[in-house]
C-alpha cells in the first residue's frame, strides 16, 4: 500500500521576484493493495510532480509518503526496493536489446542470473515481448519502448507498481494488451497508481480515482462516488463538473 500525506511541492518563480510556483498542494490519498488506484486530471494539473515525490525523485517540502508502513524520506533505499516505476521519460538504452536492458536492472537489483532469466520469461510473456525481446531497442516503436521500459521497472517483482501515463502514445492494440497487464497486476494483489488524463481509461481500469486540478485533490473515490458526488450518471461529466467547480473556487 501507498499512502500520500498532505504533500506539497513548490518551484521557483520565473523570475527573481516572482512568487514560488504551487505544483503540489497538500494532496493526500490511499493507494491499496490488490486496486488500480488512478490519478486522473488536466495537463499541468499536478499528476507527475505527486508520482515523483511517491518514488523518491523529488522530496516534498511538507507532508510524507508511506510505502508498505516505510517512511520514503526515512529510509528510500528500502521503498525503492518495493516500487516499480514507469516515469514520464521512457528512456531505454538503444545499445541493448531489451533482454539486456531488463537484466541490467535486474542486477542493480542484486538479482541472479537464473531469477533475471526466469522473470524476464514471465515478463516477456505477459507483456507479449517474445518477438523483439533479442533485439536492440534503437528504431524501437513507442509500445515497444514503453514494454520494455515497463519489464525492467518490474524485473525484481515489487508489491506496488507507478506508472506515469503508461498508454501515452501508444496504439489501440498495444493500450488494449497494456490494459490486461495492468488487470492481471491487481489480480495478483499488487498496488497498482497510474496517472492519466484519458477519462475513458480510468473509467476502464480504476478501481478508486483521485481527481486533481491545480495542485490539489479536488475529489476522491470510486467511480460510483465521483459520480454521486457530482449529481452525474456519466463519469465524464461528472469530472467536468468536479473540475469546473475548482476552477470557480480559484478564480
Amino acid at each position: 500500500m501507498i499512502v500520500a500525506d498532505h504533500l506539497r511541492k513548490t518551484f521557483p518563480g520565473k523570475g527573481r521576484k516572482d512568487p514560488p510556483v504551487i505544483a503540489v498542494d497538500d494532496v493526500g490519498f490511499e493507494a491499496r493493495d490488490g486496486e488500480i488506484t488512478g490519478l486522473l486530471g488536466p495537463n499541468g494539473a499536478g499528476k507527475t510532480t505527486t508520482l515523483r515525490m511517491l518514488y523518491t525523485l523529488m522530496r516534498p517540502e511538507a507532508g510524507r509518503v508511506l510505502v508498505d508502513g516505510v517512511d520514503v524520506a526515512a529510509d528510500p533505499e528500502a521503498a525503492r526496493r518495493a516500487l516499480g516505476v514507469l516515469p514520464d521519460a521512457r528512456g531505454v538504452y538503444k545499445r541493448l536489446s531489451a533482454r539486456e536492458n531488463i537484466a541490467y536492472f535486474g542486477e542493480l537489483h542484486g538479482l541472479s542470473r537464473a531469477q533475471v532469466e526466469e522473470r524476464t520469461r514471465i515478463l516477456s510473456a505477459a507483456l507479449q515481448m517474445d518477438d523483439f525481446l533479442d533485439r536492440r531497442t534503437e528504431g524501437f516503436s513507442q509500445g515497444q519502448r514503453t514494454k520494455t521500459a515497463i519489464a525492467r521497472a518490474l524485473v525484481h517483482d515489487p508489491k506496488n507498481v507507478i506508472l506515469d501515463e503508461p498508454t501515452n502514445g501508444l496504439d489501440v492494440m498495444t493500450t488494449r494488451g497494456l490494459r490486461e497487464f495492468l488487470r492481471q497486476l491487481r489480480a495478483e494483489g499488487r498496488c497498482v497508481i497510474f496517472s492519466s488524463h484519458i477519462m475513458q481509461e480510468v473509467a476502464a481500469l480504476c478501481d478508486r480515482i483521485v481527481v486533481i486540478a491545480h495542485g490539489r485533490v479536488v475529489a476522491q473515490g470510486t467511480p460510483q462516488q465521483l459520480r454521486a458526488q457530482a449529481g452525474e450518471d456519466n463519469l465524464e461529466d461528472a469530472f467536468v463538473r468536479l473540475i469546473g467547480s475548482e476552477e470557480g473556487l480559484l478564480a
